[in-house]
């Protein structure tokens, strides 16, 4: 019993706690100063009766400050009583989801090519950046990474642990993969394997690459066909632009060209083979809207159902305000009450 009561005069508690009349709590400073009026009016009031002392000083002594108590136990009252008035509540807030989701793999180039400057900062990081935002978009779908130059790993599996693949998209960088290439085809297997035994309704890769297929053992076509029959759907994103493009600043601040181009014909035969569509970004807000595209395509059954419970912890207020009252009263029965002051 007495541990509860202990637990609501305790800082953290009261903090804990919305209030349906926050505004009430303002009057409790102004407690102290109803009890200064109170004295001050009473000093007018009093009449008064000259006493003579006798020569010397009148002893003090610690009990005086006794009849100072009831008050003190009024003005608790008083403030106990408008912390219950101010309706002190915890609200519990309970989500049911309901519905399924979708299992979606991005397959991502991070070969040498991904460094020019097409898009800002480079391709790869443009790519990076959209990435985290398409992740931002999603609730209660499953996501992993692939990434692919020369050879393909699968960097993270299917999660809905999205601050994980934040830092494993953050994590990227040119280079990373030591066999330098584009093994298209070798990625789309990895992500047949590590989608084919998902029993998700809808399971969904995003191929975002810059180049042709250069590195590998495995078709690109052939793989996608293969994808398909166990149900993927295939969303290839060509990144960047044809011809010359800036590869890199030197110190002198002069500007580097390169050649480069897209295998567009391969990238629309996935996108075909795999019952999905393909898109061509060129710089970075055209890589935006198709990701923003690809999102409102590829839409999961969830619904979500908030639950609320909202508790009042008022009546142990009340009761310490009643309480401490009732003390009050007695407390003016007793030889604790200045009888010249009432």
């Amino acid at each position: 019993m007495l541990a509860p009561i202990a637990e609501s005069l305790r800082y953290a508690t009261l903090a804990s706690y919305t209030w349906e009349q926050p505004r009430l709590l303002l009057l409790i400073p102004l407690i102290p100063l109803l009890f200064g009026l109170r004295w001050a009016l009473a000093q007018r009031r009093r009449a008064r009766l000259g006493v003579a002392f006798v020569a010397g000083q009148v002893r003090r002594d610690w009990t005086a400050l006794l009849r100072f108590v009831p008050d003190v136990v009024l003005a608790l009252s008083l403030a106990f009583g408008v912390v219950a008035l101010a309706r002190p509540q915890r609200t519990d807030e309970r989500v049911v989801q309901s519905g399924e989701g979708i299992d979606i793999l991005l397959l991502l180039d991070v070969s040498g090519s991904m460094e020019l400057q097409d898009l800002r900062p480079n391709r790869l990081e443009a790519a990076k950046r959209v990435a985290r935002g398409f992740i931002d978009g999603r609730a209660g779908d499953r996501i992993g990474l692939v990434v692919f130059a020369g050879d393909a790993y699968s960097l993270a599996p299917l999660t809905t642990d999205y601050d994980l693949l934040r830092e494993n998209i953050e994590s990227l960088k040119l280079g990373m993969i030591a066999n330098d290439g584009t093994a298209i085809g070798t990625a789309l297997g990895v992500a047949t394997n590590r989608l084919r035994e998902s029993r998700s309704r809808t399971k969904v890769c995003i191929l975002i690459s810059d180049g042709e297929n250069t590195a590998g053992s495995l078709d690109p076509v052939t793989a996608a066909r293969l994808a398909h029959a166990y149900g993927l759907k295939i969303y290839t994103i060509g990144l960047g632009q044809d011809g010359y493009v800036p590869h890199f600043t030197d110190a002198a601040g002069q500007i580097h060209y390169v050649e480069t181009r897209l295998d567009e014909t391969t990238m629309r035969e996935l996108a075909q083979a795999g019952d999905g569509q393909f898109f061509r970004a060129t710089d970075n807000e055209s890589l935006r809207r198709v990701f923003q595209r690809i999102d409102q395509y590829e839409k999961s059954e969830i619904k979500q159902t908030r639950y609320r419970n909202t508790k009042d912890y008022y009546r142990i207020y009340l009761l310490w305000s009643v309480g401490l009252w009732l003390l009050w009263l007695a407390l003016k029965n007793t030889f604790l009450t200045n009888a010249l002051e009432d």
